[in-house]
This record gives C-alpha cells, sequence and structure tokens, in this order.
C-alpha cells in the first residue's frame, strides 16, 4: 500500500489498552511522517491520550454503543481514512475499521465462527488473549504493516501540567519523593493496609519523601485520606487533584513508584522510574507493565515468579493458583484476593530497596 495520509487507530477498551496502543501509534506515526493519525476511544479513557505528539484528534465515544452519539460518531468516519487500525478483535471494532477505512488492518480471534471478519479486513493477525503481551500484539500489527516497530509506551504532559502540579507540590523540581498509589479500580487488585503502613514508614526513616496518588472516587478518596492520617504526617496527598498528564509529571520526576495493577503503574514503567508492581490473579504475560526501553521479542515477564527487568520489578503475591486470572477469589469484581492480601510488606520493601532506595 502507498503511504497513508490519514490512519484512525481503534481502541475501544479500558484505559489501560489505550496507553500500551501508544507504541504502535508511534510506529506509525515514524514510519509514516506525514499522516495525521486520529484514535477512536471510549469516553473515560480520552486523557492519556491528551498530549500525546503522535495524535491529532481523539474521537471519544460512550461505551454504549447504542448510544445515539455513539452510533453518530462511527458513522461519521465512514471512509474518512486511508488506513484503520483496529487493536481488538471484537465485532464492533472491526465493523468500525472496515467503516472507516480504504485499508483496514486488525487481530482476528481463533476459529471458523469469525469467518466474516476476515472478509471485513484487508489484512489479519491471530489475537492472543493469554501468551502475548498487550504492547506486542500491537507491534504484530505494525510488522503486517511492514513498518519498524517503536517499542516505547508514550507518556506526554504539557507546560502548563507541570506548572500546576509545582503548585500543587513545590517540591517537585527538587526533592526526593517516592510516589505510592494505593488504590486500583477494582477491589480485587488492592494490596492490604497493613502493608502500605509498613512502606511508608519505612521510606520515612530512609528520609524519603511520600506522595499519595489516586483518581476522584469518593470511596478511593476516603481510603487514601484514611491512610494518609496513619502515616507519617510529611506525606503529601494529591488523590483526586491531578489530570492523568499532571500525575505523568509527577512520577516522572520520582525517585520510585509503587502500586498495583492500574495504569498508573504501566505510566510509571514507561517513564523509565523504577517501579514496584504488585500483582495477584492478573496474568503478568499479558498485562505487565512495560519497562522503559525494554526490546525483547517476547514478554518481558512471565506467567508466575515475577522479577525485574530493567526499571520495573514485579511482584505476585504467594499461591500455587497465581496467577489465576479471576475477579477475586470468590469471582466477585467487589472482592479481595488472598494472593495479595499475602503479599508480604517486606517483600516489597526488599524491592524498594533493590530499585536503589
Amino acid at each position: 500500500m502507498k503511504p497513508p495520509d490519514s490512519i484512525l487507530v481503534i481502541v475501544t477498551r479500558r484505559i489501560g489498552d489505550v496507553l500500551l496502543a501508544t507504541p504502535l501509534i508511534r510506529s506509525l506515526k515514524l514510519a509514516w511522517p506525514m499522516a495525521a493519525i486520529d484514535a477512536l476511544v471510549f469516553a473515560g479513557t480520552e486523557g492519556i491520550l491528551v498530549a500525546n505528539p503522535d495524535i491529532r484528534r481523539v474521537i471519544a465515544v460512550p461505551e454504549n454503543a447504542k448510544s445515539p452519539s455513539h452510533l453518530r460518531t462511527l458513522f461519521s468516519l465512514a471512509r474518512r481514512y486511508d488506513l484503520a487500525v483496529s487493536t481488538l478483535p471484537g465485532d464492533r471494532p472491526t465493523f468500525t475499521a472496515r467503516l472507516a477505512g480504504r485499508h483496514c488492518v486488525g487481530p482476528l480471534l481463533p476459529g471458523p465462527q469469525h469467518w466474516w471478519k476476515r472478509l471485513l479486513l484487508s489484512r489479519w493477525i491471530a489475537f492472543d488473549d493469554c501468551n502475548t503481551h498487550t504492547v506486542l500484539l500491537g507491534l504484530h500489527l505494525a510488522d503486517l504493516l511492514g513498518i519498524k516497530r517503536a517499542c516505547d509506551v508514550v507518556i506526554s504532559w504539557t507546560p502548563l501540567d507541570a506548572e500546576r502540579v509545582a503548585g500543587l507540590f513545590p517540591a517537585v523540581r527538587t526533592e526526593s519523593y517516592a510516589v505510592l498509589h494505593l488504590y486500583p479500580k477494582y477491589p480485587y487488585k488492592m494490596w492490604n493496609r497493613e502493608g502500605w503502613k509498613e512502606v511508608a514508614s519505612w521510606l520515612h526513616r530512609r528520609g524519603v519523601a511520600i506522595v499519595l496518588t489516586g483518581s476522584g472516587d469518593q470511596e478511593e478518596l476516603a481510603y487514601v485520606e484514611g491512610l494518609r492520617r496513619e502515616i507519617p504526617e510529611e506525606c503529601v496527598n494529591l488523590a483526586g487533584k491531578l489530570t492523568l498528564g499532571e500525575l505523568g509529571f509527577l512520577i516522572s520526576r520520582a525517585r520510585v513508584y509503587a502500586g498495583p495493577d492500574t495504569v498508573v503503574t504501566h505510566m510509571a514503567a514507561a517513564l523509565g522510574v523504577p517501579t514496584v508492581a504488585l500483582y495477584g490473579p492478573t496474568n503478568a504475560v499479558k498485562w505487565s507493565p512495560w519497562p522503559k526501553g525494554y526490546r525483547g521479542e517476547g514478554n518481558p515477564f512471565p506467567r508466575r515468579g515475577g522479577g525485574r527487568v530493567n526499571n520495573v520489578t514485579l511482584l505476585q503475591g504467594p499461591g500455587d493458583c497465581v496467577p489465576c486470572g479471576k475477579e477475586g477469589c470468590d469471582q466477585e469484581i467487589g472482592g479481595a484476593s488472598d494472593c495479595l492480601q499475602r503479599l508480604p510488606a517486606a517483600q516489597v520493601i526488599e524491592a524498594l530497596m533493590g530499585s536503589g532506595l
């Protein structure tokens, strides 16, 4: 195919999926620097791309595919792009790629029942939801297009983002600090409260300032503020006060970061900050943080055992069942995962020490 003038990248899923599509987007931009690249995402996930220099426009649609605004947006994209790239194997993203692009590519699930999607796509790759990291799957699409891989996950912010962070936390430019992100979106990914308190006390004894981060969700704000009151007074609570761009700047200057399986942990890893990631039931092969500068052909982390790759140390909770891939031990999204509750604070502290503290 000739170099495209316009490209649509479709990532209509969770915010982590959107972030982990940025190496593919960067690959497209480096291959065709004059092309205008748009990204189609679900509303609520677009913040991770706002300052991304590779993207002309982020198009956000409601997650409800039957909503009038969702349908209007999709049909407004009809045949507007030279190339449409779906990063997902579902019916809707595949159909959207066919609708929007004169040439379209994407992943497909195995099985004869998906034969009709092959007729929609110009070219396709097999989708692997178990044994291939999400970043690598996107880069396989780059291979399919015959372009060079750009492997780094992209985090961006504006000068105004940096100024606002400095206004909220003046020590951001001068002080050695650790960022602790306590609260994942789903409780089954959460570490235990006593463990965070032990880590905070240890950091305080070593003279490292502590900054707590979090979203504006009311339950999360209450949890973070409640823990802040139980740890050294010097701790700064910025939960609910930062955009994703501002959060990126804050983390970029941190001495170390620790957090559970959440998009913020992926951001820290991408920024090259020493990162300690606390994982339980999640499949690390597919969803581990992508270490800064990692260029391997294979997945950065194994399914079991964790380890350290470049700037990322991945810790898994104990248990023969880890990782089970379930949403908590009782398979309730609001429940807990025993493996994470049993992850000892001493192991997290040892990992922080190994990161240079």
